[in-house]
């Protein structure tokens, strides 16, 4: 039987026709298997990527003090707080088809892979703005090919999972500037000053220019070099539409201005107050060490700018140069809202970063308004009689203490409270805490705001008992705010990188003593800076209604004192052992003190204390305690709580014995001006 042989042509279409239908199978089962594979790389969590962000202090005024970071200075931003001139910029010098693509510039890959095989190394780069952020985030920059198939596995999961401007967005706040700037944020503020939306065409371009190579193309060492890659980066953006040949000419001729070294160095503004900032952090608030120098937190102070670089200048200009071991500290604060509006813990942080903002020494006579706030609650009124010489006090059970008034200068008369106030007298002091007991002194003191503990013996009058500048300015604060002692505020809020809040303080005020005798007392301590007073050597500095306390020891030196606005302390001293010379180390304290005050306060006008319900004024003749007339000589302006003050008229000025008393005109009758620069007023 003959067999019919197919022809040729059957068996050649039939054998087209399987090999077809097997890749149409085939493309089909590749289709579907693609399908699944992307459906479980969108399903796969992307790893977890620990970005770094710079923590930022500001002062109240919003000027930032400091940036903590370690070694990656970085402050992530929306992309809409980034100038569009460096996002077009980047778009066109690193990834020209970054909007279309899926991850992958297919044209510019196989042109790298073709160079690759033929060198046989893996040097060429093709990475599409994905695939650079995939492996900035995720992994290491090694050139093997098991790197490169992770990064291409994880572009595909960032494409999946986040949107193009997401992805541009992660990318210009993760890419690195040089200069430890990572992102658009840190760069402008590195190399510009500025924020990332401030920059413009020219400087956008010549930070995109960087990251080709951080260190070959940044500006501050390689200045040529960064001008011609900005050339290339304007070139480009040209070529794709985003500027005019006129714009990028313009761009490239601009002048540019860098921060300066100076500008560029860690901020050596406030080193005390930043340290003491840090404490807060981690002990008050109880952040961690991780995320406080790398968790991008942004804390809010209420460090005052101008007041903290006052108080810097001043006592830089007044400390001796020929003595550096004498040191000070200074602390100033809002008396009504408790922000501390400057801090300096020493003359020079690089040598001694100790604070004595909150070292304790000896107050000396600075302590002595407490003794009397309590004494005026006693029934002291400023006219309370008391003489000066001096004495023997015997105490618990036969022991003896002997004061003594500095340069054993004594009245050897009787002396009220206002002069026992003005003069420091010492021998009125300890008289008064004898009346009192120091037991009524110590509640005193711990209610202004006084945490040390205090001995309670005679010599308390004297403050023999250390305490710190920080709680004397608590304490004093409570004397200026009426009575009302207000817990010290360094930090109004901080919050994370994200901006949820993680801490908000609010003043907290307590009464703790009736405004009436603060006032009082107020009134008298301004007798402090008159003729007569032992700080009347500074009144020449100040134009304002002040009032204070000087202090001193063998070991210490210290002013304290306030207006309505602000309440200061200055103490000058040595750290370790060593003697202060009362004629002029002792003397510090005072200009410091005065000198800061007015600086500080220059742009507010001079204010009154206010004279709270109950209290009465009268013109004394303080020869004898009685109520003045025109005929007194030296007639003083003093205040008193309503039914303590003097009812007779002095006579021993009269003209003749039948002359009518002629008072001196009250002082609600007088001009403002009057009143304001009353003494005493």
């Amino acid at each position: 039987m003959e067999v019919v042989r197919e022809p040729s042509i059957i068996r050649c279409l039939r054998f087209v026709k399987k090999l077809l239908k097997f890749c149409m199978m085939s493309v089909l089962l590749g289709a579907f298997f693609t399908l699944l594979f992307i459906l479980y790389l969108r399903s796969q969590p992307l790893p977890t990527a620990s970005i770094h962000q710079t923590t930022t202090i500001f002062a109240s005024n919003g000027q930032a003090l400091d940036t903590i970071h370690q070694g990656i200075n970085r402050t992530v931003i929306p992309i809409k707080e980034i100038s569009p001139s460096l996002v077009q910029a980047t778009i066109a010098v690193e990834d020209r088809s970054f909007w279309s693509h899926l991850g992958f510039d297919w044209k510019r890959l196989a042109r790298a892979v073709y160079v690759d095989v033929i060198n046989m190394n893996k040097a060429q780069g093709a990475s599409t703005i994905t695939q650079q952020l995939a492996r900035n985030l995720y992994l290491s920059h090694d050139k093997t090919w098991e790197r490169k198939i992770k990064e291409a596995l994880l572009t595909v999961q960032i494409e999946l999972n986040y949107s193009k401007e997401e992805i541009l967005e992660m990318y210009l706040n993760q890419i690195y500037y040089g200069y430890s700037a990572y992102g658009a944020e840190a760069a402008a503020r590195t190399y510009f000053g500025k924020s990332a939306k401030d920059l413009t065409l020219a400087e956008s371009t010549l930070l995109a220019s960087i990251p080709k190579g951080p260190t070959y193309y940044n500006p501050f060492d390689y200045y040529e070099n960064a001008k011609a890659r900005q050339k290339i980066v304007l070139d480009s953006m040209q070529k794709v539409g985003y500027i005019s040949e006129e714009q990028a000419d313009k761009a490239f001729a601009e002048k540019l201005v860098f921060q300066s070294k100076e500008q560029r160095k860690s901020a050596d503004f406030a080193p005390y107050f930043r340290d003491y900032i840090s404490t807060l952090i981690k002990d008050k608030y109880g952040i961690e060490e991780e995320l406080f120098v790398q968790g991008g937190l942004k804390i809010y102070t209420t460090l005052d700018y101008d007041m903290q670089k006052k108080a810097e200048e001043v006592i830089a200009k007044e400390m001796p140069k020929d003595k550096p071991d004498l040191q000070a500290a200074l602390i100033a604060m809002d008396p009504t809202t408790g922000h501390i509006k400057a801090l300096v813990g020493g003359r020079d942080y690089k040598k001694s970063q100790y604070n004595r903002v909150f070292a304790k020494r000896q107050p000396g006579s600075s302590f002595k308004p407490f003794l009397y706030l309590a004494a005026l609650q006693q029934g002291f009124t400023p006219l309370t009689l008391m003489k000066s010489e001096p004495t023997v006090f015997t105490y618990d059970n036969g022991k003896q203490y002997i004061p003594s008034n500095f340069g054993d200068h004594y009245a050897y008369d009787y002396i009220n409270l206002q002069h026992a106030i003005s003069t420091s007298d010492n021998i009125y002091a300890v008289k008064t805490i004898e009346q009192l007991t120091p037991e009524k002194v110590i509640t005193q003191a711990q209610n202004l705001g006084i945490a040390s503990q205090l001995q309670a013996v005679p010599s308390l009058a004297l403050g023999t008992s250390p305490t710190s500048p920080y709680e004397m300015t608590v304490a004093y604060g409570a004397i200026a705010n009426h009575g009302t002692r207000v817990t010290p505020i360094a930090i109004t809020k901080i919050e994370d990188s994200e901006g949820s809040i993680l801490v908000e303080e609010k003043p907290e005020s307590v009464q703790v003593i009736d405004s009436k005798y603060t006032f009082l007392l107020t009134h008298l301590m301004q007798s402090v800076f008159e003729p007569g007073g032992t700080a009347y050597r500074v009144a020449q500095y100040i134009n304002r209604p002040i009032a204070g306390k000087t202090g001193s020891t063998d070991y210490d030196a210290w002013l304290c004192g306030f207006t309505p606005q602000l309440v200061t302390t200055v103490w000058v001293g040595y750290d370790e052992g060593k003697k202060v010379d009362s004629a002029s180390d002792a003397r510090l304290a005072a200009p410091i003190w005065a000198k800061f005050m007015e600086s500080s306060l220059q742009q507010q006008p001079p204010t009154l204390f206010d004279v709270p319900q109950g209290i009465v004024s009268a013109y004394i003749n303080p020869a004898n305690g009685k109520l003045a007339t025109e005929n007194c000589p030296n007639p003083r302006f003093m205040y008193f709580m309503a039914g303590t003050e003097p009812t007779d008229y002095c006579t021993d000025h009269l003209p003749n014995p039948k002359a009518k008393p002629k008072p001196i005109l009250p002082p609600n009758k007088q001009s403002l001006w009057q009143r304001l620069w009353q003494p005493g007023g």
